[in-house]
């Protein structure tokens, strides 16, 4: 495999103005423009390594700077090997990282080394792929379409299971894995489910006020009709935390089995269009702090919220204003209920999303790339194929 690097240079458009034709929908899913795009010749495939990051400083010049003497003293001491960096003999030249524990004739030093930059890729799953690194049936697993990292590791935020796709997202910080993937952050996830047979009132309302699985109770922040053919109903579905299996067992509570299950949201960020099944991109800096802001900020107000109304989180305060027929595009979210804080109404044509931007320059500069034309580097995606 080629390795191709480049990078980012461009600057990201503001989110207010984030086209929304670059966010796949649900109404795509249910007309079957989302499968139709897989098969489409139009779409540039994207480059398949990250760029590097900064490199990590040499150990003598952070001994240095942390007092320990000369740049010089302490190559002699590397020489005369009286320095180890995670309990090796150092050598000449070495560079260290954030959490390297390093000891001076056996004595802890320490030093300060700044963390790395968290990085995020938005992942196209498709059906047939576990989320694990290591499978005893040694089924195909979706870390090994992921680039390698220079440092650290993929952590993916949150799972979904063997039979559904769509987004999934990875992380290499664990503290943004955890606020993004925590029940107490109530980050909002938009699924659109085809089922066997269509829901009633009833069901829909069970649905809504909560259902009692083995590992609890649950319920969906909003559920709507998407329409069908035959006995086989789309709905689009939203719900704030993420056990396993946990929207195929709600319904399957009320006595419906899903025949497919795809994820088209995670919080404030979507399945780009065109990103197809298998394929990552990678997210631009600012994408990332507005994807952690937005966690962040969730996460004293849904606790507020809690404390107020008793309410399990996603919960809406009126159940009886989340189901009814679809709304028009271009409607607000009021008809269902209030939306909760910094989650995006997808129903809003003027809404930004988080991570449409960073594809849709990717994508545009593979182009460029491919036809002979010259630009900035974009940061790049890319497939296995």
């Amino acid at each position: 495999m080629t390795e191709h690097h480049a990078e980012s240079s461009a600057p990201i458009f503001p989110p207010e103005v984030a086209p929304v034709n670059e966010a796949i929908r649900f109404e795509d899913v249910v007309s079957g423009l989302f499968d139709a795009e897989e098969d489409g010749s139009d779409i540039v495939p994207l480059k398949r390594v990250l760029p590097p990051q900064p490199e990590s400083p040499k150990l003598h010049k952070v001994l240095a700077q942390a007092g320990m003497g000369s740049r010089l003293e302490m190559e002699q001491l590397i020489l005369e090997g009286r320095i180890t960096v995670n309990n090796e003999p150092a050598h000449i030249g070495q560079r260290v990282q954030f959490g390297d524990h390093v000891k001076v004739n056996g004595k802890p030093i320490r030093f300060r080394i700044a963390p790395p930059p968290a990085r995020v890729i938005a992942y196209h799953k498709p059906a047939g792929e576990v989320v694990s690194h290591d499978d005893p049936q040694n089924r195909p697993t979706v870390f090994r379409r992921l680039p390698k990292l220079f440092q650290g590791k993929w952590q993916s935020v949150g799972r979904l299971d063997l039979n559904t796709e769509g987004l999934l997202l990875f992380t290499s910080s664990g503290e943004l894995a955890n606020n993004l993937m925590h029940p107490r952050f109530g980050l909002e996830r938009e699924y659109a489910v085809r089922v066997l047979g269509a829901l009633n009132q009833e069901e829909k309302r069970k649905l809504l006020d909560g259902v009692r699985l083995d590992d609890g109770m649950a319920q969906f922040g909003s559920i709507e009709d998407g329409g069908g053919e035959g006995s086989n109903c789309w709905y689009r579905v939203t719900i704030s935390e993420g056990r396993n299996r946990e929207v195929r067992r709600m319904l399957e509570s009320v006595g419906h089995a899903v025949s497919r299950l795809i994820r088209i949201r995670y919080g404030s960020m979507v399945l780009p269009r065109g990103l197809k099944r298998g394929a990552w991109v990678e997210l631009d800096d600012a994408d990332i702090r507005l994807l952690t802001r937005a966690a962040q900020a969730q996460a004293p107000r849904e606790a507020s919220d809690l404390a107020k109304s008793g309410r399990p989180p996603g919960r809406s305060p009126n159940p009886a204003s989340r189901t009814g027929n679809k709304p028009t595009r271009g409607n607000s979210r009021s008809s269902r209920g209030p939306a909760p804080a910094n989650q995006p109404d997808p129903m809003k044509t003027s809404l930004g999303y988080i991570g449409a931007d960073s594809f849709s320059r990717q994508r545009e500069e593979a182009g460029k790339k491919r036809g002979g034309g010259s630009g900035p580097g974009r940061r790049t995606g890319g497939r296995n194929n």
